[in-house]
């Protein structure tokens, strides 16, 4: 399966979730399952090529400029990972439709983690790394909203906001990091930039290029100082928190390390920062997980102490501590999971996650007892478990490596923290299930049924075999462990077994176990110490930097953003013009090469009629209706202007961009006053017009520059001129720049405007709802409004021409691509025919007749423009490459097939969605308004007469 599917299915079926939804909890957990099984496969049919050794690439240029490419990569590093991503995500999404209460939307849940699991297979195949950092950014957002599902839970919303803070910070940094990289190499793709780590490391923007990189995957792995968001998420539902804290989020950035082991590792800067970064982490989080009585939290605080056992294996360096490092993830992946998932378990069926009102349930429950002291044995690296061996690989390489020129510092620091470990997983085991049953529980213990503890049950399989059989996994982690090393060094002679002889990891790990009991023993006083002692507290130091932060920027912005616009204006008016005249008068001006035009009569009283209506604008401005009318002239001469400029296009899309506007204009006036109150002072207006008559100036002797003189570069309209046909297909220069050129320009452009019909509709949306609805209700007009509210001629005379103008929109629209037209111009003028209708026949009567969701219709719109860019990536061309033909159809003449006319499709649905949705807001507001009783206030009666239904209304 092509890796593009393999990245896209998750996305995708994050549709399906919410269709189900109402099916039944079945079937919106039956469609997620599968969408990730399909992935899953997918995945799996590229494993012969991986396991050969060889690496699967595709691609396609995206925008080269920027080197931005959407190639994907499948080394064994990234099907490890992709493997560990959607394997497990199987089981958490079979886990979940148990877990999840049917008062949780199953459908919102699982809509979620498709779209993480996406951005995360995403982060693992890509090859690019602007890619990466779209990927990197989605499960930033993504985890936000899982953390946060369970909304109506305060530390729920406060986790959520804490992760994305930290983690978003850490992206920020990311993104600067891997831009520097990407310029040190010469290229964004990794395929390139691992193959350049001399170059890498010999640059001096390496170390500030690696400390970026490092404070995006500290952040994103919780490593210390940044540990503190990670237990917060614990707030999330179990199956969030098994997920993403086992197998994916907290995964990447010891994924990203991994990926750029080869051109940043070696050099002593790596080692200190990456080394004690993991030391520390690992240390402080076993230390915090032994005296955190909630079990969620004892494993949060766990996962942060290994994976600061994972980073500080990276961080040496060596090839043996690479082997180390994925060895532990993939034993931590599964037994990490699995014990999340029990945790899960017990508080689904306890009602309780406190450990100090737990005990005894070996009893009670001893199919999770089972499960959950295997996988906590496996965490204290006890043999015969797939843990120990990483355990004492670990030991290992630390009892090799010297940090400071200290060499028992490693080693010492190594076994503390495993003495913790082991300390926090036999209270685990003994305080939760060993000891007398209690009858104090807050619910009565039991298994659950086989749908919640089958997935943990089946991750136990890897745990033993591994264990038992370590060679079972050898060949798989070594053949990882080359992709990780990438030619940097060999990989590790070294094999798996479980005795390895009395060697000093021996020692170092029966220190550790035997320790952890000790510890164990003496829980009591070593709690009331803990409790006892002073220690600062993360949270409180985060929400205390947060604070000064914000205080911060209110600071600074309170006097600078104070609301008045003019302000703003004045001073950016006045700093571009101050800026625009000093390169003027230090500039060099040569003489003139073209003489002044002769003024033509017609231009200057059309220039004449332009200065007069917007001199007219200025002191007439604060009667809103007026002030209308005079904007509309300006509008309407502009219009004149590109007429005489010969410029058609222009000039059409002004003229029905005036008409569209002064209408929607209108009926949004009718909500205000007619005139505006008079808000600035005398001095303030003369402040603004000597700007204005400066700006004016400015501008009038630059364009006197530049259209006397030849350009100093070839203008870039000749390019469009001579490939406008040749690679458009198309004679009309203008419109082949809209939809090939700058296509994409004009994709963005129908999204805004979809989006600012869709603001316009909430804003509507909550002045009917809220307070501002009784003003409107109880308003009454400034002026007599006519008696006749549908003039019988208007009326007769706009159905009449409804079909002509129709016609019309739609040959503009077919001869866009050749001559003066296209989809938004169609679109403003099909638009005009609907409005119209709305005008003389009323708000209901036109709503009636026509039956399409204005939302759907833009909706439409930027699906058809969109799904028309990318179908230009099936044959191998950028996004929105646009191609053409030409076909002949007896008994008709040969006529020209574009796909810009496609994408021109999608401008015209937009615009007319946008610009009719606009309208419909409005006049829902003027109905309610003008009319309280009746729904039907602005139809017409057939049975009353104008006068009477004016009297109605």
């Amino acid at each position: 399966m092509s890796l593009f599917l393999v990245v896209a299915l998750p996305f995708l079926g994050a549709l399906l979730p919410g269709l189900m939804n109402s099916a039944g909890r079945q079937a919106c957990a039956g469609v997620t399952f599968t969408v990730s099984l399909a992935a899953l496969i997918g995945l799996l049919t590229n494993a012969p090529t991986v396991f050969a050794g060889e690496v699967v690439m595709t691609g396609f240029d995206w925008l080269p400029a920027i080197g931005l490419n959407m190639t994907l990569m499948l080394d064994p590093l990234g099907f490890f990972f992709a493997c560990l991503i959607l394997g497990i995500g199987l089981l958490i999404i079979a886990y979940a439709r148990f877990y999840l209460s049917r008062d949780d939307n199953m459908g919102e849940f699982f809509t979620y983690l498709l779209l993480f699991q996406g951005a995360m297979v995403g982060i693992v195949l890509s090859d690019n790394i602007l890619l990466l950092l779209i990927f990197w950014e989605l499960t930033s957002l993504s985890s936000f909203l899982l953390i946060g599902y369970w909304k109506h839970l305060p530390e729920g919303r406060q986790g959520a906001r804490m992760a994305l803070t930290v983690t978003g910070m850490g992206g920020l940094a990311l993104i600067g990091g891997m831009l520097i990289l990407g310029q040190i190499a010469g290229s964004y793709d990794l395929s390139v930039i691992l193959e350049r780590r001399d170059l890498i490391q010999a640059s001096p923007l390496y170390v500030p290029a690696l400390i970026l990189i490092l404070l995006g995957c500290f952040t994103k792995s919780a490593q210390f100082p940044f540990h503190f968001w990670l237990p917060h998420a614990m707030a999330a539902p179990t199956p969030v928190s098994a997920y993403l804290h086992s197998a994916t989020m907290v995964k990447a950035g010891i994924f990203l390390m991994a990926r750029l082991w080869p051109v940043l590792s070696g050099t002593p800067e790596w080692v200190v920062i990456v080394t004690t970064a993991g030391l520390v982490t690992m240390v402080i989080g076993a230390v915090i997980a032994l005296f955190k009585h909630d079990l969620k939290a004892l494993l949060a605080f766990s996962t942060v102490s290994h994976l600061g056992l994972i980073t500080m294996l990276l961080g040496t360096g060596t090839a043996f501590g690479a082997m180390a490092a994925v060895f532990h993830i993939l034993n931590h992946a599964s037994f990490k999971a699995a014990l999340f998932m029990s945790a899960g378990i017990i508080d689904h069926e306890a009602h309780t996650r406190d450990i100090r009102r737990l005990g005894g349930l070996r009893h009670l429950m001893p199919i999770t007892f089972i499960i959950a002291t295997l996988a906590a044995l496996s965490m204290a690296g006890i043999p015969l478990l797939n843990g120990f061996l990483s355990k004492e690989m670990m030991l290992e390489e630390a009892y090799r490596t010297t940090l400071f020129g200290i060499p028992w510092l490693v080693p010492a620091l190594a076994v503390v923290g495993s003495l913790f470990s082991a300390a926090y997983c036999f209270r685990l085991i003994g305080h939760t299930f060993l000891g007398p049953k209690r009858d104090d529980y807050p619910a009565k213990p039991h298994d659950p049924g086989a749908g919640m503890w089958l997935p943990p049950a089946l991750l136990m399989i890897p745990v033993v075999v591994i264990g038992v059989a370590p060679f079972v996994a050898e060949p798989f982690v070594k053949l990882v462990t080359s992709a990780v090393l990438g030619g940097a060094a060999e990989v590790p002679t070294a094999y798996f077994k479980i005795w390895h002889g009395l060697v000093p990891a021996l020692y170092m790990s029966i220190a550790a176990v035997i320790g952890g009991l000790i510890l164990l023993a003496l829980f009591a006083p070593l709690l009331r110490g803990w409790d006892a002692a002073p220690r600062p507290e993360a949270k409180a130091i985060f929400d205390r930097l947060i604070g000064w932060a914000v205080a911060a920027a209110r600071g600074l912005i309170a006097p600078l953003h104070d609301g008045a616009f003019s302000r703003y204006a004045a001073i950016m008016a006045t700093t571009v013009i101050t800026l625009s005249f000093h390169a003027w008068m230090t500039g060099t001006i040569g003489a003139a090469d073209y003489a002044m035009a002769p003024l033509d009569t017609i231009a200057v009283a059309g220039w004449l009629m332009l200065i007069a209506a917007a001199l007219g604008l200025v002191f007439l401005h604060r009667n809103r209706l007026l002030a209308l009318i005079l904007l509309g002239i300006v509008g309407l001469m502009v219009s004149i202007g590109f007429v005489h400029f010969s410029a058609p296009d222009l000039a059409m899309t002004q003229f029905t961009v005036e008409v569209v506007t002064i209408i929607l204009l209108l009926l949004a006036l009718n909500f205000l006053p007619n005139r505006t109150p008079a808000e600035s002072t005398i001095l303030q207006r003369m402040r603004d017009a000597g700007i204005a008559i400066a700006g004016g100036l400015a501008t009038m002797a630059l364009s006197w520059h530049y259209l006397l003189r030849d350009p100093v570069a070839a203008p870039i309209s000749e390019f469009h001129i001579a490939n406008s046909y040749k690679g458009g297909g198309g004679t009309n220069m203008v419109n082949v720049i809209l939809v090939d050129f700058r296509g994409f320009d004009t994709f963005g452009e129908i999204i805004v405007l979809g989006i600012a019909a869709l603001l316009i509709y909430a804003l509507t949306e909550a002045l009917l709802a809220g307070p501002t609805r009784a003003k409107l209700l109880n308003r009454k007009p400034d002026q007599p409004r006519a008696g006749d509210v549908h003039p019988l001629m208007m009326v007769v005379l706009t159905r009449v021409t409804m079909p002509v103008v129709l016609m019309v929109g739609f040959y503009i629209f077919l001869r866009g691509h050749n001559d003066p037209g296209g989809g938004f111009i169609a679109g403003l003028i099909v638009s005009i025919a609907v409005v119209i209708q709305y005008m003389a026949s009323g708000f209901g009567w036109a709503t009636t007749r026509l039956r399409y969701s204005y939302h759907g219709v833009i909706g439409s719109g930027v699906l058809i423009a969109g799904l028309t860019g990318i179908g230009s990536w099936f044959f191998g061309k950028p996004f929105l490459t646009s191609d053409f033909t030409y076909v002949r159809i007896p008994p008709f003449q040969e006529f020209e097939l574009a796909t810009a006319a496609l994408f021109d499709l999608g401008v015209f649905l937009a615009v007319v969605g946008a610009v009719m949705l606009s309208l419909e807001s409005f006049s829902r507001l003027a109905r309610r308004a003008h009319d309280k009783d009746s729904e039907h206030a602005m139809d017409i009666d057939p049975s009353c007469d104008s006068e009477t239904n004016a009297k109605e209304v």
